[in-house]
């Protein structure tokens, strides 16, 4: 299938740096961008129906303390790369 759009010349040498950084063409770069976009769009449109008793049920569950979590603690124990 082939899509074509219009794109001011400014946008389309934007669109060419990043995609050489990224060592992809510029087809690949706005295909493999807009699907991360389409699927940040869906993901954000995601809902889920809970009955009364779920709710209760899905409300203690945030308001509980975490569990422990050694994998966890270690990470953030763990100095950032970047600090």
């Amino acid at each position: 299938m082939t899509l074509n759009i219009r794109a001011k010349q400014e946008q389309r040498d934007l669109i060419d740096r990043a995609a050489e950084l990224q060592g992809k063409n510029r087809s690949e770069f706005m295909l493999d961008s807009a699907c991360q976009k389409a699927q940040d769009v869906l993901l954000e449109q995601t809902f889920f129906g809970l009955d009364e008793e779920q709710f209760e049920q899905f409300i203690a569950l945030l308001d509980a303390p975490p569990t422990e979590n050694e994998k966890l603690q270690t990470l953030l124990n763990k100095k950032a790369p970047w600090d």
